[in-house]
């Protein structure tokens, strides 16, 4: 059984993969191609593609595919219907993201609620003016999306006796971590009650434009959104809309409609807007991780048994 770690891995990250694939199961007929120019060739046999994206043409050259695996929590960019009609499953790696994104939620809320941004500017001028800072005991945070992600952002939400309110299509399988789950139907209740909103969901049909004007009104007017889903699931264009009418009370963004953010957008000129540059999900676990997902699912393939994390 071939499996091939394509070169379309982020962070020129192939190498480390296939180390911690073949250290833990050196049995694998293992291939990392890093040249683009020699994919096409050396997936003409492979069942099992490892990979950051699939383009078209290395889709139609794995003729033997049986099996794809995402690296990635979303797979948004996969051609779903392609990899359906010629019967190959897709995993994600669903689950890998949690302990760093939930860390960098974490810190996005402390920097509002605690002024770091406040604290920098004040730095860089040498200007000593002491100001308050809140607590997130005091605060509700809304969770759109409590997957893997939104789970642990909870989880780490607890112990500062945050009140924690999340949005899950399925309600009866939601974590103990949160204080009520609404429905996507719900959504406003929610919306209405957050000091800060946290997206973490999927990017779907259902998600595409799910914070548009009209939800960003729904939002208390000091309310922080922040977003580590993907960059779609918000009207950028109302969200800055809402920022210069000062109608928001600021907002903490990984993600953006285009990618890099363009220089020429205001976001990056906004008082109480934090950006970082998608790399929320990075730790220095992460290839360890990938592989330990990747072999739970490769063991599972051979046995013929369901896989985790599988979306096609």
């Amino acid at each position: 059984m071939t499996v091939v770690i394509t070169p379309y891995v982020m962070g020129k990250g192939g190498p480390a993969l296939a180390s911690a694939i073949r250290e833990r199961r050196p049995e694998i007929d293992l291939e990392h191609v890093s040249d683009e120019d020699a994919l096409l060739e050396a997936i003409d046999d492979a069942e099992i593609l490892v990979t950051g994206r699939l383009p078209e043409d290395a889709l139609a050259a794995a003729e033997n595919l049986r099996w794809v695996q995402a690296l990635s929590a979303g797979t948004d960019a996969y051609d779903h219907d392609a990899l359906a009609a010629r019967n190959v499953a897709l995993t994600s790696v669903s689950g890998v993201h949690a302990k760093p994104i939930g860390q960098q939620v974490l810190g996005y809320l402390l920097h509002f609620e605690r002024g770091f941004d406040r604290a920098v500017a004040q730095q860089h001028r040498r200007e000593w003016d002491r100001y308050g800072g809140g607590e997130l005991g005091d605060r509700t945070v809304g969770i759109v999306g409590v997957g893997a992600i939104g789970s642990q952002v909870a989880e780490y939400c607890e112990p500062f006796g945050t009140r924690v309110l999340g949005v899950k299509r399925d309600p009866n399988d939601a974590p103990a971590s949160l204080d009520d789950v609404y429905t996507p139907d719900e959504l406003e209740t929610v919306l209405s009650a957050s000091d800060y909103l946290v997206l973490a969901c999927p990017l779907t049909d259902e998600t595409r434009g799910l914070i548009d004007a009209g939800a960003l009104t729904t939002l208390p007017d000091d309310a922080v959104v922040v977003n580590v889903a993907r960059g779609e699931v918000v009207d950028q264009a109302a969200l800055v809309d809402a920022l210069e009418a000062d109608a928001l009370g600021g907002a903490a963004l990984d993600v953006f409609e285009d990618e890099p953010l363009p220089e020429d957008s205001p976001l990056w000129d906004q008082e109480h807007v934090l950006v970082t540059p998608h790399m929320a999900g990075s730790t220095p676990h992460y290839w360890n991780r990938c592989a330990d997902v990747f072999v739970e699912n490769y063991d599972r393939f051979r046995e013929e048994a369901p896989l985790e994390n599988r979306v096609v």
